[in-house]
C-alpha cells in the first residue's frame, strides 16, 4: 500500500495547488446563498450517504461491513464539507471538502482489498488507510504539495480495475463497481470542463455542478451493488 506512494515521492516532483482552482464558473448568488448551485448540488452525497448507512445499520451487508459503513459515512460528510467549501471557496475551507472525500476513498480501498485478498486484515487496513488519507490532506495543507492527496484519490480506482481483472467475484453484481468508476470518470471530465459546460448550456449548469451530481451517482452504484448482491 505504501510502496506506490513512496515511488510517487521519488519519481514525481511536488504538485502545487493550482491558484485558479477556486475560480469556479458559476458564482451566482440566490436567496442569499453564494455559489448556490455548487452548494446545493451536494445534496446527492447526503442522500446516498444516508441510504448506504441505513443499509449497513439495518439488514447489514455481506463482506467488509465495517469499511462499507465508513465509506457511506464519508460520503455523507462530503455533502457538508463540500457545501461549506463552495459557500466560501479558499484553501482553508477546501481542507473540509477534501477530508471527508479521503475517508470515503480510503474506506472503499480497504473494503475492496479485504473482500478480494484477505478479509481478516480489514480492521487494521481500514485504520491505516484512513490515517494515510487524513495525513495526505494535512500534508497538502501545510506544505502545498498535492502528491499524497493525488495518490489517495487514484488508488481506490486503480484497485477497482485490478480487483475486477485479477480476482474472481465472491459476490454477485460486481459490475456496479465498474459503472461507478465510469460515472466518476465522467464527473472528473465535467469538473475540468467547468467553464465550457457553463457556456454551452447558456449558463444553466456549470461543469462543477454537474460534477457533483455525477459524483454522487458513483457511491450510489456501490449502494446498489451491496443491496442486491449475494454470495457468488
Amino acid at each position: 500500500m505504501l510502496a506506490p506512494l513512496t515511488v510517487m515521492f521519488v519519481a514525481v516532483p511536488p504538485i502545487p495547488q493550482d491558484p485558479g482552482f477556486h475560480a469556479l464558473a458559476d458564482r451566482r448568488t440566490f436567496l442569499g446563498v453564494p455559489n448556490l448551485f455548487n452548494v446545493v448540488s451536494n445534496l446527492g452525497f447526503l442522500l446516498v450517504g444516508f441510504l448506504g448507512m441505513r443499509l449497513c445499520l439495518g439488514k447489514g451487508v455481506r463482506g467488509a461491513a465495517r469499511s462499507w459503513m465508513v465509506f457511506f459515512f464519508g460520503t455523507l460528510l462530503v455533502a457538508f464539507g463540500s457545501a461549506y467549501y463552495h459557500w466560501t471557496p479558499n484553501n482553508a475551507t477546501l481542507v473540509w471538502d477534501r477530508l471527508p472525500m479521503t475517508i470515503a476513498f480510503m474506506a472503499l480501498f480497504a473494503a475492496l482489498v479485504a473482500e478480494h485478498v484477505r478479509p481478516e486484515i480489514e480492521r487494521t487496513l481500514l485504520r491505516v488507510a484512513i490515517a494515510i488519507g487524513i495525513i495526505s490532506v494535512g500534508w497538502w495543507h501545510y506544505t502545498g504539495d498535492l502528491r499524497p492527496y493525488a495518490w489517495v484519490q487514484l488508488a481506490p480506482f486503480l484497485a477497482i480495475v485490478f480487483m475486477l481483472i485479477a480476482f474472481p467475484a465472491r459476490y454477485t453484481h460486481r459490475g456496479y463497481l465498474l459503472w461507478g468508476l465510469v460515472i466518476y470518470g465522467l464527473a472528473k471530465v465535467a469538473e475540468f470542463g467547468d467553464t465550457a459546460i457553463f457556456s454551452a448550456t447558456a449558463h444553466v449548469i456549470s461543469g462543477h455542478t454537474l460534477k457533483h451530481l455525477l459524483a454522487a451517482l458513483a457511491p450510489y452504484c456501490v449502494y446498489l451493488m451491496l443491496r442486491k448482491r449475494e454470495s457468488g
